[in-house]
C-alpha cells in the first residue's frame, strides 16, 4: 500500500531541510529525522491553522551501503512505507519525517520495521501513544 500523495515527502529541498534542522532518533535498524513545521511548540501551530491542517509528510532514504541490489532496497522501502501507512491514522499533522535505513535492516521483516517505526515516532512525538 502506497502512502497517499499528500503524505509523501518528495523534493530534495524538503529532505535537506529535515536533515539539517530536524531532530534525530535511532534504533539499531532505522534512524528517524523529524522536523516540525511549527516554530517553537505545538501550541504555536494553533495560532496558524494552515500549518496545523497540513498533513505530516514521510520519506524513506536507503543507500547502497545497505545492499548493492536495488531489488533488496526496494523491498525494504515497500515494507517501511506499508508500516508508515498503518501508523498514519495516529500521526499528528505538521511534521516532515525522513526514515533512514541502516545496514543491519537487511535482516528485518515487516513486524520489526513496524515495531521500530512506532517506537521512533512515539519518541519524536510525531504519533500519540495508544
Amino acid at each position: 500500500m502506497a502512502l497517499p500523495k499528500s503524505h509523501r515527502l518528495r523534493h530534495r529541498r524538503a529532505f535537506s531541510a529535515v536533515y539539517q534542522s530536524g531532530l534525530r532518533r535511532s534504533t539499531p535498524n532505522l534512524t528517524l529525522r523529524a522536523l516540525p513545521l511549527f516554530k517553537s511548540s505545538p501550541a504555536s501551530a494553533d495560532d496558524c491553522p494552515a500549518i496545523a491542517e497540513q498533513p505530516s509528510q514521510f520519506g524513506v532514504s536507503i543507500s547502497q551501503k545497505v545492499s548493492k541490489k536495488a531489488v533488496v532496497r526496494n523491498r525494504i522501502k515497500r515494507q517501511i512505507r506499508a508500516a508508515l501507512g498503518q501508523l498514519l491514522p495516529r500521526a499528528r499533522s505538521g511534521w516532515q519525517v525522513v526514515v533512514v535505513v541502516r545496514p543491519p535492516a537487511i535482516e528485518c521483516d515487516y513486524r520489526e520495521f513496524l515495531q521500530e517505526l512506532e517506537q521512533l515516532l512515539i519518541s519524536a512525538e510525531v504519533i500519540n501513544e495508544r
